[in-house]
């Protein structure tokens, strides 16, 4: 019988305190969770948490339910729901669990009711997913009778019951070890301390002492899921970190050898997520399957382009698609006006199987490659238009769909020509966020497998010599010049030769030749407006502004006027930051310091506002020149190494151009002649370890936030403390934080007063207004 079973599973404690199951093993991690949860029992009587399968919820309701005995004064008690299979047994299965012992001749719910009259705990009713139905009417019945009742339950989708108060359960963190920026975010990795917990348990006194880079790497491409990352522990029995790591290709063959002592779903990775597949419908299923194309995140669009065909219409997609976020499978991201999904490597991988085995993966991903391929063109068409900054984001969120849709490119034969137009129309796009190599890869990988004679092959030959000139790679940018001349003389497109000229015009600027470059650009820039192209326009604009400007011309002033009239002509402010730079630059050179540094000021705010890392580099390099030459020397020297670490993040040579880089040199010469080499050096390291907020704000004048300020500022303040910190900043009474923490209002006020001591403060407006300003993440 099922109470038999949970005599049998359950490790008591006093009876009056409930049935909760001693640990076994320690609980790692999730702090934020536990105190989300008890915050949120303080507030409802009914907290699901919910996640896909092997995320952890049920070792967490049993944490929280630990940590919140002592609120329930008739225990805190757990009803085991997995092995129950049908919904005509779950009120017994319950009953079972809060009294064993109970007469078998009453109705079950009559006995539930009279069990819990007058009486105040918590029932937390694990693994719901499979009863959902039924659960919901029990829950709904129970706590509408059992005023004192609260219930925690673990299920894969939401009970749908009013007042039900809903937890997301996130995978542990995991961050990549060689990205910086992930371990920054994340800290300390929470699933590599579980992992190294269960090794050390498989391995006893052969455990390493420190858990490495393989091992952390294996917990990132687990996703963070505590059960993979624990079976994946379980198997150093037999293998090193190394070989686990390259085996997880196979994962699902990789993550057997569970508990014993746990049911079959929970024994291997395989069996948690067939539970969850099996629970969904069949065009939830095969939307599952279609979804596994998609790489990193993706919007509502791409399911509809993509993933609707024979079995699910564009109709049908949204309901799918929220079956999926219901049972765990997707999970939503992205801010409030523009909605994004993301599923787990683990699930992909399930679901790129199933997708195999209907035989539709290669149909699938063509039209993956199709959707962005359109998108891509779509944003070039737009590029000089108001969408410009909307697109370099949105292009930006969709580089893994982007780099999967160009390998589709690359990898299938007779692909290659949509390769070079994808490649050719992003170029612009790489510009501004840093990823000019990785640019450079994919124009030259596609004009590798396509030497077809193409208008195509012209814009991804010029793009290249952008790019290569950028980079400083003089020779490269002059092969690629030379094919893109003889190709557009061969095909005879005006549009093709124009880009020639402007390549050879941009090569000539950046040899300081500037008797070649004019003229070159001048021609350029008459065929582009005779093409009807505002975009080269402009490009052709400001590279003839530029040339102008670092010769001498006397044409400077109308030409840097005429490129940002048309940038606000076109509402193109991605572009409007480099001409407000050229315009900066423009005004240092004839002597006008002041107007130099308020329009360079300008640009850096439209490039921190559009994220033109490029332009950001451009203001930063000149500001310093600027503060430098009028006596700000520390200033100077902390912008010129903020400067640097931009240009670095870009990819970009600094500063690019010849006779910018003779301007470099001179500031530098003052700089260290002022400051002596020991504290040029300090200033310059100094702004180099500028985030790009605090760079931003010493080149306007503003006081830089220091690193972790917020953090800094509430270091001394306990997890609890912060904690009512935050609900003070609401406005909430003692009272009411200790309901919503499940504490008493004694031991709340104690916090209130701790925090005000710690922090020097004399009220709780202080607090509030300290929260506002110093976490704002909070």
């Amino acid at each position: 019988m099922y109470s038999e079973w949970i005599g049998r599973r359950v490790a008591r404690i006093p009876k009056e305190s409930g049935n909760l199951p001693a640990d076994t093993t320690s609980f790692v991690g999730r702090k934020h969770d536990v105190a989300r949860s008890r915050q949120l029992l303080g507030r409802t009587r009914l907290l699901t948490l919910t996640g896909p399968g092997g995320i952890g919820k049920s070792r967490l309701a049993l944490q929280v339910a630990a940590q919140v005995r002592r609120s329930f004064p008739d225990g805190t008690w757990l009803a085991d729901l997995a092995a129950v299979e049908k919904e005509e047994l779950l009120e017994h299965a319950v009953l079972a669990a809060l009294e064993p012992g109970h007469n078998m001749g009453r109705h079950p719910l009559a006995a539930l009711t009279d069990f819990l009259h007058g009486k105040r705990l918590l029932l937390v009713l694990d693994n719901c997913e499979h009863l959902l139905h039924g659960c919901a009417l029990l829950v709904h019945a129970l706590l509408a009778s059992a005023p004192g009742l609260h219930v925690l339950t673990t299920s894969r989708q939401a009970l749908g019951v009013a007042g039900e108060h809903l937890l997301t359960v996130s995978p542990l963190s995991a961050p990549h070890p060689d990205d910086s920026g992930q371990v920054a975010a994340a800290g300390q990795s929470e699933a590599l301390r579980l992992f190294a917990d269960r090794a050390a348990a498989t391995l006893g006194e052969r455990a390493p002492s420190e858990s490495g880079r393989a091992a952390a790497l294996i917990c990132h491409r687990l996703d963070g899921i505590p059960l993979a990352v624990e079976l994946a522990a379980a198997r150093m029995r037999v293998l090193t970190c190394e070989q686990i790591l390259d085996r997880l290709d196979d994962r699902f063959a990789l993550l057997t050898g569970g508990s014993r002592a746990a049911l079959p779903r929970q024994q291997t990775m395989r069996a948690a997520v067939d539970w969850s597949y099996d629970l969904c419908e069949p065009r939830e299923q095969l939307l599952w399957a279609r979804l596994s194309v998609f790489p990193g995140s993706f919007d509502l669009e791409a399911v509809e382009r993509v993933c609707t065909a024979e079995g699910l219409t564009a109709e049908e997609a949204l309901d799918a698609v929220t079956g999926l976020v219901d049972k765990s499978v997707l999970n939503r991201e992205g801010d409030h006006l523009y909605a994004r999904y993301r599923m787990l490597e683990t699930l992909r991988q399930y679901g790129r199987e199933k997708l195999g085995e209907r035989g539709e993966v290669e149909e699938v991903r063509r039209r993956h490659r199709d959707h962005y391929r359109s998108q891509v063109l779509l944003a070039e068409a737009e590029w000089f238009t108001g969408r410009q900054t909307k697109w370099f984001a949105r292009l930006h969120e969709e580089r893994a769909n982007l780099r999967t849709a160009l390998d589709f490119c690359l990898s299938h034969t007779g692909e290659a020509r949509a390769g070079l137009e994808m490649a050719g129309a992003l170029w612009s796009h790489r510009l501004g966020s840093g990823s000019l190599e990785e640019e450079r890869h994919w124009l030259a990988q596609n004009l590798a497998s396509d030497s077809t004679p193409s208008p195509a092959r012209v814009k991804a030959l010029w793009a290249d010599g952008w790019l290569a000139l950028l980079r400083g790679d003089t020779a490269s940018a002059h092969a690629r010049l030379a094919e893109c001349h003889t190709l557009a003389e061969s095909l005879g497109d005006l549009l093709a030769k124009a880009h020639a000229k402007q390549l050879e015009g941009l090569i000539g600027l950046f040899r300081d030749d500037f008797a070649r470059a004019v003229p070159l650009l001048e021609s350029a820039l008459q065929q582009y407006r005779a093409h009807g192209d505002p975009g080269e326009t402009w490009s052709t604009l400001f590279l003839l502004s530029l040339s102008c400007c670092l010769s001498a011309d006397p044409r400077t002033v109308t030409l840097c006027e005429e490129g940002l009239a048309l940038c606000e002509t076109h509402d193109a402010q991605w572009s409007r930051a480099f001409s407000l730079w050229i315009s900066g630059l423009r005004l240092w050179l004839t002597g006008d310091v002041e107007q130099a540094v308020s329009a360079l000021q300008e640009g850096l705010g439209v490039a921190r506002t559009t994220d033109n890392r490029l332009a950001l580099a451009q203001c930063l390099e000149v500001l310093a020149w600027a503060r430098a030459g009028g006596g700000h020397r520390e200033e100077g020297a902390e912008l010129l190494g903020a400067a640097q670490s931009v240009w670095y993040q870009v990819g970009a040579t600094l500063p690019g151009v010849g006779r910018l880089l003779r301007h470099r040199t001179e500031c530098e010469d003052l700089l260290l002649q002022a400051l002596g080499h020991a504290r040029f050096t300090a200033r310059v390291r100094a702004g180099a370890a500028f985030t790009t907020e605090q760079a931003v704000a010493r080149a306007l004048g503003r006081p830089a936030p220091g690193p972790g300020a917020a953090q800094v500022s509430g270091s001394t303040l306990t997890p609890r403390e912060t904690a009512v910190a935050q609900l003070v900043a609401q406005g909430l009474a003692d009272k009411q934080i200790a309901a919503q923490l499940v504490i008493s209002p004694r031991t709340a006020q104690g916090h209130v007063q701790r925090a005000l001591a710690k922090l020097g403060f004399t009220s709780r407006t202080q607090i509030a207004v300290w929260i506002q300003e110093q976490m704002p993440q909070s």
